[in-house]
C-alpha cells in the first residue's frame, strides 16, 4: 500500500540532532534528544515524506586533545573510539538516522574553510587582539573550564573558569580569586593573541537576524530569549550582540584556518557545519537516491526552495543555534534553517544529572540489564510535548506507566483477541454481526482518530498522542469484556458475534499499532509482519483498514520486573548516599547561630518547613469525579475515576468511604496530586491523590475549588 503523501504534498527534510562531543559515552539526556528526533522522523516518513535524518560526533577542541593526551591515545583514536560506542548506542535504542558522520573528515574541512571564505568576503571576520591565560608549564593558552581559582562572588574554592558551582555566578576567568591551571597547577600568566571574529553585532547580521527570528515559527520561549538576545538601540538596557571569537591557537585538535597559520577554527564554528558534511557524505555515497529514490545532489538538494532544515538541540545551545548558525547559512549564501526545535533537560526523580555525583542513569547499564529501550521510548515520549519544559524521569513512575499502559492495556487487546480468531476462526478476521454503517462509522472514526495524531506528532505533542491512544484502548478493552467472547466461544450460535468482536478489537489493535509505531518501532514492525502477515511495515493509513487475518499470538513485550529496576539504581543510590555536601558561604559568626530556624523556630503545629522549589515539584491539578464505587474487601477505600482534562482519566484510591456515599461524589471537583508515583495496591493501580482535610474531631472533607474552575487546570 501506498503511502498517504502524494507527489504534490510530498514533504523534502533534512532533519538533524545536536552533535554529541566525542570524549565520552552518552548519557540519558543524550538518548531523550535522539527518541524525540526520531519519534518525529519516523512518523513522517510514514507519511509517505522524504527525509533525510543524519548526525555526527562532535571530535575537535581542546578537551578531546588533552583527554587524548591523558590516555596515550592521538585524538584521532580515541573519537574512533567513542564514535563506536555512539554508533552501539543509536542502534540500541533505534534511533534511524540514515547515515553518521564525524565533524573530523575531509567534508567538513571543505565545507568550514568555504564558509570561512565567503564570510570573509562579505567583510564579516574581523582581527582583534585578546588577553588569555597561558600557562607556561603546558605552553598552551587554556580554555575557561581549565582554569581553577576562588569564585570572586562567594569565595568557593576549586571552580572552574566561567561559572561557580556553588553560588551560580558567572565571570571571566580573569575574575578568579588566586587563578591556577587545572592541568598542571602552574599560576597562569596573561598573554595577548590576535584572534579572528565573526562580526555577529555587524548591523546586516542584526537586522537578518531580528528578520529571520520574526519569520520563523519559534517556540515562545525560544522567541523570546533571541529578542532579549537581539536587543535594539530603543531598547534601554538591551545587551545586544558581541562579535564571536573563531579562531583557537595551537596546540589545538581541529581545522586550520586557511589564511592564517598556526590559528584553529574554534569548535563552535565547525560543529554546525558537521550537519551539512554529514549530509554531504550521504547524498556522495548515493544512501540518499537508495533510501528515498532523491535524484539530487547535495548541492541541488540544500539550493531547493521545498527543502526543510530543522535541528532538535537542548535548551542549553540555543544561542548557537538561533544566531551564530542562521547568520554563518545566510552571509555564506546557503538556506537558513526552517526551524529548531528546542527541548528541556531530563532529570532523575527531580535531581539534575550528574556523572560525579551518580545522580543519572546510564544508558549503557540500562540496556546491559535486560531493560527493554522501547519501554524508555514510551516513557519519554509521554512526556514530551512543544514546550521548552524539563522532564523527570521516575523509576516507580516509570514502571507502574509501561506495565498499565503497555502491557495491561494495548498488548492485553492482541493476547486476548487473537486467541479466539486463530482457535476459531483458522486466523480469518470478520465482522458479519456488524452492519454496513456500523462498520463506516467504526472506520470513519478510526481515520478522524489517524488524523488528530498526525497533526499532534507533526507539531511535536507526544504526550497528547498517547494519552488519546491509551483512552482509545480502554474504551477496546472495556468493549471487549462487555461482549465477554469467553461466553460466546461456549454457544454455537454466537459464533457470528464472537468473531466480530474479536475482530473489532484486533481491528482497534492495529490502529493502535499505527499510532504508536514512531514510538515502538521494533513492535510495530512485528505486529505487521508477524501478527497480520504483511511483507512490509506500517504506513499512516493502515490506522483506518481492517486486517484480513491474524496468525497466533506471540509473545510482544513483557512487564517490567521491579527487580531489573533496583539493580539499575543501586550503583546510582550509592554514589547519591556518598555526595559531599558543597561548602557553604561564609558568614559572621553572630548569623552563623540564627540564619537557619530550628525545629523549635518553626510555627506550632506547622511540620518541617519546605522549600518553594519544592512545592513547585508537586503538580497539583483539578480533577472531575466521573465515577465513584465500592471497593469489595476494602473497609476504607472507594474507587474513583477522575477526569484531568488533558491529562486524561486517572483511577484513585480513596480512604474517605466513611464519609461519602459514592452516588454523591459524581460530577464533583476537587484537587488531586496528578504526578504522585502510581502505587500498586491489592485491589488496583492507584494513579494519585485527591486532597481531602481532617482534623482531631470526626470527619473527612473532600476539598472543592471555587465555581468556574474546570479538569485539568493547575493548582498554584
Amino acid at each position: 500500500m501506498s503511502s498517504p503523501a502524494d507527489a504534490v504534498s510530498r514533504r523534502k527534510l533534512f532533519v538533524t540532532t545536536a552533535l554529541p562531543y566525542a570524549n565520552g559515552p552518552f548519557h540519558i539526556g543524550h538518548i531523550m534528544e535522539y527518541i524525540q528526533a526520531d519519534i518525529w522522523v519516523r512518523f513522517q516518513r510514514m507519511q509517505g515524506h522524504e527525509v533525510h535524518f543524519v548526525c555526527a560526533d562532535d571530535t575537535h577542541g581542546a578537551p578531546i586533545m588533552l583527554k587524548a593526551e591523558s590516555e596515550g591515545v592521538t585524538p584521532e583514536q580515541l573519537i574512533a573510539r567513542v564514535g563506536e560506542l555512539h554508533k552501539q548506542d543509536w542502534a540500541r535504542y533505534h534511533i534511524s538516522f540514515d547515515d553518521t558522520h564525524t565533524t573530523h573528515s575531509p567534508e567538513n574541512v571543505e565545507l568550514a574553510q568555504s564558509f570561512y571564505v565567503a564570510l570573509k568576503a562579505r567583510g564579516l571576520i574581523a582581527s582583534k587582539e585578546v588577553e588569555q591565560f597561558y600557562d607556561p608549564v603546558k605552553g598552551m593558552f587554556l580554555p575557561d573550564r581549565y582554569i581553577k581559582g576562588r569564585c570572586p562572588k562567594c569565595g568557593a574554592s576549586e571552580q572552574f573558569g566561567d561559572v561557580c558551582e556553588v553560588c551560580g555566578s558567572t565571570y571571566a576567568p580573569t575574575d578568579l580569586i588566586e587563578p591556577y591551571s587545572a592541568l598542571t597547577g602552574a599560576k597562569p600568566q596573561l598573554r595577548q593573541s590576535q584572534h579572528l571574529f565573526f562580526r555577529l553585532s555587524a548591523p546586516e547580521v542584526v537586522a537578518f537576524l531580528k528578520q529571520w527570528t520574526q519569520r520563523t515559527p519559534l517556540q515562545p520561549e525560544v522567541y523570546n530569549k533571541i529578542k532579549e538576545w537581539l536587543g535594539s538601540n530603543e531598547d534601554e538596557g538591551a545587551a545586544g550582540l558581541n562579535d564571536w571569537d573563531i579562531s583557537r591557537d595551537a596546540p589545538y585538535f581541529g581545522i586550520d584556518i586557511p589564511d592564517a597559520p598556526g590559528k584553529y577554527f574554534y569548535v563552535w564554528l565547525d560543529a554546525p557545519i558537521g550537519y551539512l558534511a554529514a549530509l554531504k557524505k550521504h547524498f556522495d555515497s548515493g544512501n540518499a537516491r537508495a533510501a528515498v529514490g532523491n535524484t539530487q545532489t547535495f548541492d541541488e538538494f540544500l539550493r531547493d526552495a521545498a527543502t526543510e532544515q530543522y535541528h532538535f538541540i537542548g535548551k542549553d545551545i540555543v544561542y548557537f543555534h538561533t544566531l551564530f548558525w542562521p547568520a554563518m547559512l545566510e552571509f555564506s549564501g546557503r538556506k537558513t534553517p526552517t526551524n529548531v526545535f528546542v527541548h528541556g533537560f531530563l532529570a532523575v526523580t527531580g535531581e539534575k544529572m550528574s556523572k560525579s555525583r551518580g545522580t543519572g542513569i546510564s544508558p549503557q547499564d540500562y540496556i546491559a540489564r535486560g531493560l527493554n529501550p522501547e519501554w524508555l521510548r514510551y516513557y519519554i515520549a509521554a512526556k514530551l510535548n512543544a514546550r521548552v519544559e524539563d522532564i523527570d524521569f521516575n523509576p516507580d513512575d516509570f514502571v507502574a506507566r509501561v506495565n498499565s499502559d503497555l502491557i495491561g492495556k494495548y498488548v492485553n487487546i492482541a493476547s486476548r483477541a487473537a486467541h479466539f480468531i486463530t482457535k476459531h476462526f483458522d486466523g480469518r478476521c470478520g465482522t458479519p454481526s456488524e452492519s454496513v454503517e456500523a462498520l463506516s462509522h467504526r472506520l470513519s472514526a478510526a481515520r478522524s482518530a489517524a488524523e488528530e495524531a498526525a497533526k499532534l506528532y507533526d507539531a511535536r505533542e507526544y504526550g497528547r498522542v498517547l494519552r488519546d491512544a491509551m483512552r482509545f484502548a480502554d474504551g477496546i478493552n472495556e468493549a471487549f469484556d462487555a461482549a465477554q467472547p469467553w461466553m460466546l466461544a461456549k454457544d454455537p450460535d454466537q459464533r457470528d458475534a464472537l468473531q466480530t468482536i474479536c475482530s473489532q478489537a484486533l481491528a482497534g489493535f492495529q490502529l493502535l499499532t499505527v499510532l504508536l509505531a514512531p514510538v515502538l518501532p521494533q513492535v510495530a514492525s512485528t505486529v505487521a509482519r508477524e501478527m497480520f502477515g504483511r511483507d512490509r511495515d506500517f504506513v499512516w493509513n493502515d490506522a483506518w483498514t481492517e486486517p484480513v487475518a491474524v496468525k497466533p499470538y506471540r509473545h510482544l513485550m513483557s512487564r517490567i520486573d521491579q527487580k531489573q529496576m533496583d539493580t539499575l539504581l543501586e550503583g546510582r543510590s550509592a554514589a547519591v548516599a556518598t555526595l559531599p555536601q558543597p561548602p557553604a558561604a561564609k558568614q559572621p559568626v553572630e548569623e552563623q547561630a540564627t540564619s537557619v530556624p530550628t525545629r523549635e523556630a518553626v510555627a506550632p503545629g506547622v511540620n518541617n518547613t519546605i522549600s518553594i522549589d519544592d512545592f513547585a515539584k508537586i503538580d497539583l491539578r483539578i480533577a472531575k469525579i466521573v465515577n465513584a464505587e465500592h471497593v469489595d474487601g476494602a473497609a476504607k477505600l472507594l474507587k474513583l475515576t477522575l477526569d484531568v482534562g488533558e491529562a486524561g482519566h486517572r483511577t484513585v484510591f480513596a480512604g474517605i468511604k466513611s464519609a461519602y456515599d459514592p452516588t454523591q461524589l459524581v460530577g464533583r471537583l476537587t484537587p488531586m496530586v496528578l504526578n504522585l508515583a502510581p502505587r500498586k495496591m491489592k485491589f488496583g493501580l492507584s494513579e494519585g491523590m485527591v486532597l481531602a482535610a481532617s482534623g482531631e474531631e470526626a470527619g473527612i472533607f473532600i476539598l472543592s475549588p471555587d465555581a468556574g474552575a474546570k479538569p485539568g487546570m493547575r493548582v498554584k
